[in-house]
C-alpha cells in the first residue's frame, strides 16, 4: 500500500516540482549560477523525489508537502553546488548564501542578498523564489509553530557544517573536529566525523514536517529528534559518502567514510547506525510506519546505486541490506526499478 502510494501519487507530485525549478533554472541569466542550478537538479533530482516519501504519510497535506521538501532540499543541493564546485573557499560566503536556508523554515522572514559575497549576480529571482515557495508551505502546516524552534536547530547545524566543509582543505579536519567537540561530548557513542555527518542530512527537518500536519506536543518533538539524530540522520549521510568514496578520493573531496580506519570498520558502525535508528523510529508515535521505511529506504537507496558495484571496497556493504528483513529487501528492489523508470 505504501509503495503504491508513493509511486502513483506522491512521485509524481514530485517530478512536476522538479519540472517547476527546472524550467526556473533554466531562465537564470547568470551562466555560472544557472550551471550549477541545473546540474543540482540533474544529478541530484533523487534526494528531493527520496525526501517526499514522507508526503505519503499524510494524503490529505501531500501536496504541500511535496512542494516544500523540493522546494528546500532544491536549496540544498544549489547551495552545495556553489559551495563546493565554484573554486572558492570563503566561509564568509557560504554563510551568506545558507541564509537562505534559515529565512526559508521561518515564514515571514525577509529576503536578503544571498549572493552578497560573491559579486552582483543575477539568478532572475530563482534563489529568492525557492525560500518564500518554503514560507509559504510552512504557513499551510497546522501545527508547524510546535516544530518550528527544531528546525532551525537542524538548519544551522546543516548551515555550519556547510561553511567548515568547504573551507581551504587543509583546515578543514582540524575546524570540523574544533566545531564537533561540544555537540559530540552530549552524544552517546558518535565520533565527531558520525556526529558532523548527521548533521548534513535534511531527513529531521522533513520529518519534522510531515509532524507538524499532525496534532502533536512538545513530546512528540523530541521522541522524533532522538530517533533522527544521529542515528537516521547519520545513516543517510553516511551511506551517501560510502558510495562516493572512490569520487571523492579522485576529486580530493572531504569524506566522512573515509576517517573510519578500515572499510570494516565503516561497514560496522553504518549497520549500527541503522539498527538504533530502525529501534528508535518504532518508538515515534507521529506519522505510523513511515520513519521505519524511511530507516529501511536508505539502506535500499543508496546500496542498489550503481556507484556501489564500481567499487570493490564498498560492495561488500550491499548484504547490510539483507540484514533488516524482507521489507529492506522490498524497497532494494523496488528502487531499482525506480532508478529505471524515473
Amino acid at each position: 500500500m505504501f509503495l503504491h502510494r508513493l509511486f502513483r501519487d506522491v512521485l509524481p507530485l514530485s517530478r512536476a516540482q522538479i519540472d517547476r525549478w527546472t524550467a526556473r533554472a533554466n531562465a537564470i541569466p547568470n551562466a555560472q549560477l544557472r550551471k550549477q542550478a541545473l546540474s543540482s537538479l540533474r544529478h541530484k533530482r533523487f534526494h528531493a523525489d527520496g525526501g517526499t516519501v514522507y508526503a505519503a504519510a499524510n494524503p490529505r497535506f501531500a501536496d504541500v508537502l511535496v512542494e516544500v521538501i523540493v522546494a528546500l532540499q532544491t536549496i540544498s543541493d544549489y547551495l552545495d553546488n556553489l559551495c563546493d564546485r565554484c573554486d572558492t573557499y570563503d566561509a564568509q560566503d557560504f554563510r551568506q548564501l545558507h541564509h537562505s536556508m534559515r529565512d526559508a523554515v521561518v515564514p515571514g522572514a525577509p529576503l536578503r542578498n544571498y549572493y552578497a559575497y560573491r559579486g552582483d549576480l543575477d539568478d532572475g529571482g530563482y534563489l529568492n523564489d525557492l525560500v518564500s515557495t518554503c514560507q509559504i508551505c510552512l504557513e499551510k502546516l497546522p501545527h508547524y509553530d510546535i516544530v518550528q524552534p527544531q528546525v532551525i536547530w537542524y538548519v544551522e547545524r546543516y548551515s555550519e557544517l556547510q561553511e567548515h566543509k568547504h573551507i581551504e582543505p587543509s583546515l578543514r579536519t582540524e575546524t570540523l573536529i574544533a566545531w564537533s567537540k561540544p555537540y559530540v561530548e552530549g552524544c552517546e557513542d558518535v565520533m565527531w566525523w558520525e556526529f558532523a555527518a548527521a548533521t548534513g542530512s535534511t531527513l529531521g527537518m522533513f520529518s519534522l514536517f510531515l509532524a507538524a500536519t499532525f496534532d502533536i506536543d512538545e513530546a512528540a518533538v523530541i521522541s522524533i529528534h532522538e530517533s533522527y539524530f544521529p542515528w537516521i540522520c547519520g545513516l543517510h549521510i553516511l551511506l551517501d559518502y560510502l558510495i562516493d568514496l572512490e569520487e571523492d578520493e579522485r576529486e580530493g573531496d572531504f569524506n566522512f567514510v573515509a576517517c573510519y580506519d578500515s572499510p570494516e570498520t565503516a561497514r560496522r558502525r553504518i549497520a549500527h547506525f541503522a539498527r538504533v535508528g530502525l529501534a528508535r523510529s518504532k518508538q515515534i508515535s507521529v506519522g505510523g510506519r513511515i520513519h521505519r521505511f524511511v530507516t529501511q529506504g536508505l539502506l535500499a537507496m543508496y546500496l542498489s546505486d550503481g556507484k556501489v558495484q564500481s567499487q570493490q571496497a564498498v560492495r561488500a556493504a550491499r548484504r547490510i541490506v539483507y540484514r533488516f528483513g524482507p521489507t529492506a529487501c522490498l524497497f532494494y528492489f523496488a528502487v531499482l526499478i525506480y532508478r529505471i523508470v524515473r
